[in-house]
């Protein structure tokens, strides 16, 4: 921009310089007075007025880089908030029609109250500790326990809101905004988990279990990924172990995948009696719930751009394409292979694309998103057709068929497929990593499989610790009189629907 003014600012120079010699030309001599001879003003050559242009240059620049700083952005926060309540729209309602449509109708309300009971109880622990451990401090796997705890000095400090930016985390949007963005991550991660478990649970023994995953593997890896200082994150200089991870592929997607495959293996089958049919209760509800999922993704990738910018519009396509290829395929294959497409697996196949696109969402080109969303589509369809009848575990609802594989596969598609120029952040923090991409040096693709290995082996090992440690204490599982009547009455007292008298 200050070059296109150049033309101006040469008039402009000319101008200054006129009128400085005109203030300074003496008044004229008083009558007997002693005079001096004015001095000669300095002529203007090419050379001096180069150099003024290159003062004033340099001034603008100075300016424009002052206003690129860590300053308070109304137009992102705006958007922020938005994408803050898109999130938490995932999973109030969407995941509670989603996962509530496809189980029995005796366990619609137990399905909906374990996304909704786990909304309220991480908010608190979010509020409490639970940001400031993901976010606080510097420390390669956990964050501080006191830095943050209550929100001091995030969004409340000495009796006063903190409207001030946080620069480690978002240049434009105060620093609570960042935390309650974050916080909807951290509601809908263990409410995934639940489809794998659902129908046979006991809902203290969820809670239990929910509340100890969220400290033992959420936190340590939202803060490894996202958080200052963290493992794998390339925006605090992580360069041997950096990972592209835009919107929770390995966060929020393998964790709770890999964690609903333990809890399907640990816990065992659902009892089923020869005259009770499995199908999904209401697919209406489902379908409205996938269509609010849709719709709600959009704050959650496009919104981890943390600004309106153009990052976010690539985001926000992204999504939009790879979820439209899944959403085609699943039940294309489903056609081809069953001869009619179902409802069904059009709504499976959209959540898919949304599962593996996230990761991507801010690293590809929209062609490869439509690659990423169409593969998808096809490979999770097998999962849950497929490998869950050869491995004959009970993933209720395919929690991990379509999370875990899902994400597993959009890690490594981000490594595929990664454009080192699509987002410029990568240039903008981390040059060295930046310039090891753009000479080869540096394996995307090999650093992307690092992640995913290691997101697994944390995950499978520490869930099924947990696992392990509510079954012998509270306990997992209903009784076989409880799952038989339903999860609705044996654990809440209560029923979705009421027979007609």
């Amino acid at each position: 921009m200050v070059r296109s003014l150049l033309p101006f600012l040469a008039v402009l120079a000319l101008g200054l310089t006129a009128t400085s010699a005109w203030a300074e030309e003496p008044a004229a001599a008083t009558p007997g007075a002693a005079t001096e001879a004015p001095a000669a003003a300095e002529p203007i050559t090419l050379e001096s007025l180069a150099a003024k242009l290159a003062e004033v240059e340099a001034q603008a620049k100075t300016a424009a880089d002052s206003t690129a700083q860590v300053t308070f952005n109304a137009g992102d926060n705006a958007w922020m908030l938005v994408s803050t309540i898109l999130v938490l729209l995932m999973t109030l309602p969407g995941l509670a029609l989603f996962y509530g449509g496809l189980v029995r109708s005796k366990n619609v309300l137990s399905t909906m109250m374990q996304s909704f009971g786990l909304a309220a109880i991480v908010s608190v622990i979010w509020c409490i500790c639970g940001y400031s451990l993901a976010f606080g401090g510097d420390g390669k796997f956990i964050g501080s326990l006191t830095q943050w705890a209550f929100l001091t000095d995030v969004i409340w400090k000495d009796g006063a809101i903190v409207q001030a930016v946080n620069g480690d985390y978002a240049m434009s949007i105060p620093h609570g905004t960042f935390m309650l963005f974050q916080m909807m991550f951290a509601i809908i991660t263990p409410a995934l988990i639940c489809g794998a478990y659902a129908e046979r649970i006991k809902f203290s023994g969820m809670v239990v279990f929910s509340v100890l995953w969220l400290f033992v593997v959420y936190i340590p890896m939202a803060h490894m990924v996202w958080g200052k200082g963290g493992l794998f994150n390339w925006g605090f200089g992580a360069t041997t172990w950096a990972a592209f991870d835009f919107a929770g592929g390995t966060v929020v997607h393998i964790s709770s995948g890999i964690a609903a495959l333990m809890a399907a293996l640990v816990l065992g089958k659902r009892k089923v009696t020869e005259t009770e049919a499995m199908r999904p209760h209401n697919l209406t509800l489902s379908f409205i719930g996938a269509c609010l999922l849709w719709v709600g993704w959009f704050g959650f990738n496009a919104g981890s751009a943390l600004n309106a910018s153009g990052l976010a519009t690539l985001a926000f396509a992204n999504t939009h394409f790879a979820t439209a290829a899944a959403a085609i395929t699943w039940p294309l294959a489903e056609w081809i292979i069953r001869g009619k497409p179902t409802v069904l697996g059009a709504i499976s196949g959209a959540v898919a694309g949304l599962v593996a696109i996230t990761p991507a969402a801010g690293f590809v080109s929209p062609g490869a998103a439509l690659i990423i969303g169409a593969v998808a589509g096809v490979i999770c369809y097998a999962a849950c057709s497929y490998l869950k009848s050869a491995l004959k575990y009970d993933d209720a609802l395919d929690a991990f068929g379509i999370h875990g594989i899902g994400g597993i596969w959009g890690a490594i598609a981000t490594g595929l497929f990664f454009a080192v120029d699509a987002n410029p952040n990568v240039a903008g923090l981390n040059k060295d990593l930046y310039a090891a991409i753009k000479d080869g040096s540096h394996n995307v693709l090999f650093g992307q499989i690092k992640a995913v290995v290691i997101t697994i082996a944390f995950s499978a090992v520490a869930s099924t610790v947990i696992l392990l440690v509510v079954k012998y204490t509270v306990g997992l599982r209903v009784d076989a009189d409880q799952e038989s009547e339903g999860l609705d009455l044996s654990q809440h007292g209560e029923e979705g629907y009421h027979k007609l008298v």
